[in-house]
């Protein structure tokens, strides 16, 4: 029996061995030349898959709306489901990536911002600005009475709350 030596190192094959050439999936995007490794779904609860390349899988997956076709319940259902299956996934309150805008907000955070009709890199000042401006406007001893303006004005508390909070957390993980 031959015993090989190279031990699957290529450098130490003779230059007269060959490897034969290893099959690679091309993007499945018509002109594009680059490695498809990154699988898709044609449609939703379909197992058949396209494979495209990093650029055009985030291109593809940036219209994609996991939801389509799904009633009101249902799409909550299945939100409910995913969450409940990808807890464990979930990232550490404690843990950040560094500063604002770069996912170191949660997805509550980001909601509260929408209220505040705020961007996402900005800082504590600008929210409390920003809050104290249309509180101002729609604080229930302004407009007595008024239920739409006090439903509001407990939106925009809600959403400073959550904010402040997160500021809070900030801090006392910074100290």
């Amino acid at each position: 029996m031959a015993r090989s030596t190279d031990w699957g190192f290529p450098r130490w094959r003779g230059y007269e061995s060959s490897r034969e050439a290893a099959p690679v999936r091309l993007c499945d995007r018509h002109g594009c030349e680059e490695k498809g490794d990154c699988p898709a779904p044609k449609s939703p609860n379909s197992i058949d898959r396209w494979y495209f390349c990093q650029r055009h899988a985030a291109e593809y997956n940036k219209g994609w709306d996991y939801f389509q076709g799904l009633d009101k319940e249902e799409a909550a259902a299945r939100a409910k489901t995913e969450r409940s299956e990808s807890a464990g996934y979930a990232e550490a309150q404690h843990y950040g990536w560094g500063g604002s805008g770069d996912g170191s907000r949660s997805a509550d955070e980001m909601r509260a911002l929408e209220v505040l009709e705020l961007e996402a890199d900005a800082d504590f000042a600008a929210i409390k600005r920003e809050w104290r401006a249309r509180a101002k406007k729609v604080h229930p001893d302004v407009k007595p009475g008024d239920a739409a303006a006090a439903e509001e004005f407990q939106k925009l508390q809600l959403a400073y709350e959550v904010l402040k909070a997160a500021e809070e957390r900030r801090e006392w993980k910074g100290a």
